[in-house]
């Protein structure tokens, strides 16, 4: 006897037409739809971890903020004439430790140097610090970190001992022991310093990133197909494991902005004539009772940087862990 049909969708007599049915009215919907369901891009395709991470955090606020604060940042630094045309060096001891003047509005130092200008041209010494000094960390850690994570055996007990001893050392008590005898004014022994004390906090999370990622079946597929381990490590684990490295980094160049502005605070980073928060801040630390503002100031644009990449770095924590989706 034939079976019946309805009009569309075929419900057969095993109980399994109802399944069937809407089997094939999601198939017709995925045709439909340019987008596809959650968790798949144009044409149905599955979308990667980073697709996924992009579409989180351009609908993040904290990122929103974040990233625009530090694009003005990095554009002031760039360009510290486009919002302050005066020179952070000419100064007026005549006018030291005045407050906001029209045309002066965060008022002048001890030396009588205009507040503002300095405050916007010492962005550059520390954008380029940070920026500097975390590709520095990237780089080194993340290749000593691989290396050890994928080869293993003798190589990664050896670094492993290593780190630990680096790992002892007090990051401001060694600056003020290896920098104390550089005499160079230049940015490069600060940014040396903090490549040589940091390298290893990355080191140890890509070398966790790689014996994780080395276990994965494709892994063991590319292996088994002969691949090399240059091709392994470039091809198959580099890019399953370089997210874990990029928030760290990430968050950390916050803390080497700060780091920076402590040591030349102390008075064993960076050098007048440079221009940098922490030579103003502890210039103006003495007068805080009398002129706070020669404090205030760059304290507060040291502060709003640091804060601005530690949230970017935390936006980008969210995006790229897949345990907090």
């Amino acid at each position: 006897m034939p079976e019946q049909y309805e009009s569309e969708g075929a419900v057969s007599s095993t109980g399994m037409g109802g399944a069937m049915d809407l089997a094939v009215s999601e198939a017709g919907t995925l045709e439909r739809t340019p987008g596809g369901p959650e968790g798949t891009g144009p044409a149905g395709r599955p979308r990667s971890l980073w697709s996924d991470a992009w579409r989180d955090l351009r609908r993040n606020p904290v990122f929103i903020v974040s990233a625009l604060v530090i694009l003005f940042l990095v554009v002031i630094s760039l360009w510290p004439s486009l919002i302050a045309s005066g020179n952070p060096l000419k100064c007026d001891l005549a006018k030291a430790q005045e407050g906001s003047q029209p045309g002066h509005p965060f008022g002048y130092d001890g030396q009588g140097c205009d507040v503002y200008t300095r405050t916007v041209y010492g962005t550059r010494i520390s954008i380029s610090v940070g920026v500097l000094a975390t590709l520095g960390v990237a780089l080194l850690g993340s290749v000593l970190g691989g290396l050890a994570g994928y080869f293993g055996g003798g190589w990664d007990s050896l670094m492993s001992r290593i780190t630990d001893i680096f790992f002892a050392i007090p990051v401001v008590l060694g600056g003020l022991v290896l920098l104390s005898v550089v005499t160079s004014n230049t940015i490069w022994p600060v940014i040396g310093f903090i490549v040589l004390l940091g390298w290893t906090q990355v080191y140890r999370i890509a070398r966790g990133s790689v014996i994780t990622a080395k276990q994965n079946d494709y892994v063991q597929a590319a292996r088994a197909l002969g691949a090399s381990d240059s091709r392994i490590l470039l091809r198959h684990i580099t890019p399953n494991a370089i997210a874990p490295v990029i928030v760290v980094s990430t968050i950390a160049l916050g803390t080497y902005i700060a780091l920076e502005a402590t040591l030349s605070y102390l008075g064993v980073g960076l050098k007048p004539p440079t221009v940098s928060w922490g030579i103003d801040i502890s210039a103006a630390s003495p007068y805080i009772r009398n002129a706070p503002h020669m404090l205030l100031w760059p304290a507060g644009a040291l502060a709003v940087t640091v804060l601005a990449f530690i949230m970017l770095g935390d936006a980008v924590r969210d995006a790229l862990d897949p345990k907090l989706r």
